[in-house]
Order: structure tokens, then sequence, then C-alpha cells
């Protein structure tokens, strides 16, 4: 059932997007107080001040009682030289600007009961604006006026938006430490198996893997697998709003199961005891009813405040990991060639799925992105030429627990708008991260001390990482992180198994039911140990 559960949540679990805003901040004070607020402006029509201190400070005058789509009833003599705020609506951002600018004004702030988008104009129009340009919330508006009531100096500002943030050194080290652990734990595992079937003479039910555990030996097993992804996929794309609950639902249950079980082996790992009870025939362990109330708790949390942006992240990667790590001890590769199988076709389908069915979509945007950004994704298609800012607090859209967050560190304007997050797809770190544990297992059989597959493995995934963020950089858009993670990897170990001489057996590697009763690591032909560990490529 638990192995059933994580093939389910595994199916929707592919992406990694950011998206770049236009957003500014409005610096509203007087002697003693001061406020921010948010504003959407387009800066290649009204550029304005990167820093605060930089920016001009104007008078505010409120003229929300017109829409300013003509001059009449407003004098200049009040709004020279002045910022002036007014309604929308009637009339186009550039004519209201013309006339602001014609009235004297030095900057003007558009109220909004609706949705803030860019503002835009003709082309011909932009060249004739000389001011700043700006939408703001009308209810933040309101606010300011019983802050401030009408004595408000403001300052408009834009802190320059960078693309490289640190949470992408966040997020890349996020991945590269799960990637680690999770085939370090799988190797460990391995090791442990063997040693433990050694001592026991070997043979019989002994081969047998151990229960609950997923191993994946057969072609057909495996194109079987990828299918079902992609039809997981298609049906979460039609009918997202009925089946996201019941995968929250499902991701909290196979999250709390793989967090105990990653801090059940840390407890075994610091040698911490445990008591021991009986109740009518059944025995508790009090150090695993402990575990299971603080993970059923946190999962459980996560549940009621998934939709909390300003903290929830913390505990969703937090789940993340463990749901990744026990993914990648318990879902076994039997050989390289399986490895070569699973990666290419979900190579294929994370490229199909995210660059190939916009062409197909009504609204342009990937199938992939719908699915793991929510009703949100639409705003992926203007690849930060666009940005929309809601005017009056909305109920959170729900979106699937398939990504690791981390805020952007850099985004201060955005925040006031709305966090913006780094996001990266959790099969991004497992499809990688089954080769990594392929890599750390075979270690195991040849009796490599040095790991050499295992550190290999993990630096190709290291490497194709950076790659994948050095394009969306550069690209200023989404990239499937599988595009570059699995040539990376598949062709590193291909290459180190070839310079060693062990292409063969890295090839076949072994299974539960053709390792024989001996149990010898897997050497190739009159070869030991220390000569395994002295070839290099």
């Amino acid at each position: 059932m638990e192995g059933a559960l994580r093939i389910v949540v595994f199916s929707v679990i592919f992406l990694s997007s950011q998206v770049n805003c236009q957003e500014a901040i409005l610096h509203i004070s007087n002697l003693n107080t001061e406020r921010e607020y948010c504003l959407v402006h387009n800066h290649s029509w009204t550029p304005l001040s990167q820093t605060l201190d930089a920016a001009e400070q104007y008078a505010l005058v409120n003229l929300t009682y017109t829409v300013l789509c003509n001059a009449s009833g407003v004098s200049p003599n009040v709004v020279k030289d002045k910022a002036v705020v007014v309604m929308r609506g009637d009339c186009d951002f550039s004519q209201k600007a013309l006339i602001a600018q014609s009235l004297g004004a030095k900057a003007l702030l558009i109220a909004s009961n609706v949705s803030l988008i860019t503002p835009s104009a003709n082309d011909s129009e932009y060249a004739k604006v000389h001011i700043p340009l700006a939408l703001m919330r009308y209810r933040d508006f309101l606010e300011a006026q019983k802050v401030f009531n009408e004595d408000m100096q403001v300052k408009l500002y834009a802190p320059p938006f960078s693309k490289i943030d640190a949470s992408i050194a966040v997020m890349l080290l996020i991945s590269i430490v799960t990637i680690a652990l999770g085939g370090y734990w799988s190797g460990a595992c391995e090791s442990e198996r063997l040693n433990s079937r050694f001592a026991g003479g070997g043979g019989g039910g002994d081969n047998k893997p151990d229960s609950g555990e997923l191993f994946l030996y057969s072609p057909l097993k495996v194109v079987f697998f990828v299918a079902l992804m992609c039809g997981m996929l298609v049906l979460m794309y039609f009918f997202y709003s009925v089946l996201v609950y019941i995968i929250i639902a499902i991701f909290c249950l196979a999250s709390a199961s793989a967090l105990y079980s990653c801090l059940d082996a840390v407890m075994d790992l610091i040698g911490c005891g445990t008591v021991s009870f009986s109740v009518r025939n059944y025995t508790f362990s009090v150090r695993s009813i402990i575990l299971a109330a603080v993970c059923i708790s946190i999962a459980v949390v996560w549940g009621v405040y998934r939709n909390e942006d300003r903290w929830i992240w913390i505990l969703q990667d937090l789940l993340g990991i463990a749901f990744c790590l026990n993914f990648m001890k318990t879902i076994s590769l039997s050989n390289f060639k399986i490895c070569v199988i699973l990666l290419s076709l979900l190579l294929v389908y994370d490229v199909f799925f995210v660059f190939i069915t916009p062409f197909f979509t009504k609204n342009g945007v990937s199938i992939m992105v719908q699915v793991a950004l929510g009703p949100d994704a639409s705003a992926e298609k203007t690849q930060g030429n666009m940005v929309e800012v809601p005017a009056e607090p909305q109920t959170p859209s729900e979106k699937l627990p398939v990504v690791m967050r981390v805020p952007r560190f850099s985004a201060w304007a955005q925040n006031l708008c709305g966090m913006q997050f780094s996001i990266l797809g959790y099969g991004d770190i497992i499809v990688p991260g089954l080769l990594v544990a392929y890599c750390s297992r075979f270690d195991v059989w040849i009796n490599s001390r040095r790991k050499v597959y295992f550190l290999s493995c993990c630096a190709a995934y290291l490497l194709g990482m950076i790659v994948t963020f050095a394009v969306m950089l550069l690209s200023g858009m989404g990239q499937p992180a599988l595009l570059y993670l699995v040539p990376f990897t598949l062709i590193t170990s291909a290459v180190l198994a070839g310079c060693r001489g062990e292409m063969r057996q890295f090839w076949t590697g072994t299974s539960y039911e053709v390792l024989d009763s001996s149990r010898k690591p897997l050497l190739p032909e009159r070869r030991t140990d220390s000569s395994v560990e002295g070839d290099t490529c």
C-alpha cells in the first residue's frame, strides 16, 4: 500500500519554474510614520528609481473622486509638482497620464478595485508620457488614508529584480544533499542486507527482497510505470479541481510515513534505545509511538496551513526531502539497463509535456506547468512581460505538493504584492536519485571503499543542476531539469564503468533472484578489491 501511494504521488511531480514580475514599492510617510505598499508598473514605459534614497518625494493629492479622463474639475494649482492618485476606468492609462502631465503633476497613481495588471499603451503613446505611472490597490489607499489622513509624502521606487538569487543556492544545496543522503542510505541498506545474509549462510528464502520494497527489473514494468505517469498527468489536467485534494491527502500519508522512516533511521544511527510495553499480546515501542505522533502532527499541520506562504514552505520542504529520501531507499533499479530505459523515457516524458503540449492547450501553457502550478499557471506564458496582482484578498488556489519551495530573498518589492518562490520538482531529485542509489549499491557489490560510482554520479548531478539553473537564468523561463540531469548522470556513470572495465557487471547488475548464495562481490574475473580501487580512467 505504501509503495502504491509513493507511485501515485511520484506520477505528478515534475517541474521547475520561476516568474519574473514588474512590481514596485510605494513609500508613504509623514513626520511620524512610514508605510510601504505594492505597486505594479511597466519598467520599459515609466522607469522608476532603483532605491528609496534616489527616489524623488512628492506630496500626494487625492483625486479618487475622478477617473481623470479629462481635465474638467481639476485645478492645475492643486496638482502642480505633486503626485496624484485617481481611480481606474473609462479611458486608457496613457490618456490619464497625459492629462495629469498637462496639469503639471509629477507622478500618477491609479487606484484599482480589480486586479492590477502591468500598464501598457500603444507604441506611439509611450514617448509622450514623461511622468511615472503605476497602479495600486484601492484598499491600500484607503488604509493609508486612515494612517496618514491627507498628509502623505510619497516616493515610488523599483528595486532591481535580480535573476540570481540566494534561493537558487539554497535549492541547489537541498537537491544535492538529498541526492547524496538518499544514495548513501540505499547503499548502507544494501550492505547491511548482504552482510546479514552472508552471516546467515544465504540461500532459500533469504534471497528475497525485504517486504515493503519495490524492485524494478523488467523493461516492460518500466514502460508500464511511465505510461501510468502519463495517464495520471493527463487526468490531473482535466480533473484538477477534484484530484488535487486526493493527491494532497495521499501526500500527507506518504510523507508522514517517509518522515517516520527517516527519523527512525537517524535514531538507530545515533544509538537511541527504546522502551517497549505490551497490551493484550501486542508489543508497542515508546520511541515508535513518539516518532509516529511527531510525523503525523507535522503532516497534519502542513495539510491545514498548506496555503500559508510565509512559513509553510519549510514544512513542505521537510516533508518533501523525507519523501525523496525514502523513495530512493525503497525503490530499487536492478541494473544499469533499467536505469537507462527509465531515465530516457522520463526525459522524453518531461520534454514532451513541457515543450510540446503548449501547442495543444487552449491557454498556451504546458500540461506539466498547468498541473504543477494549478490555476495560477497561466501567468507562466507571459515570461515576465506582464504581471497580475489581485486587488482584494483571495482564497489561495490549491497547488499540488510536488515541489521544493524557497522564497526569493531579494524580492522584497515582490513580497509586498505576494511572495515569490524558487521551485524545484521532486521528480528532478527522485529520477536521477534512483540512478545515484543504484551506483551506491553497485559500489557495495564490488566492495569499492572509495564509492567511486556513487561520488561520480553525485558530482554529475551537481553539474547538471548548475547547467539547469544557468540555462533557466539566461532564458528567463523554467526548464525541464531532466533534459540536463539525465544525460549528465547517465553518461558519467557509463564512461566511468567503461574506463574501469566493469561495464558488463554495471549493465547487468544483480537481483535477489539470481545472486548466488555465497554473496561474493560482483568483481570482474581474476580481479581483487585492491585492483579495483587502483584503476583509474
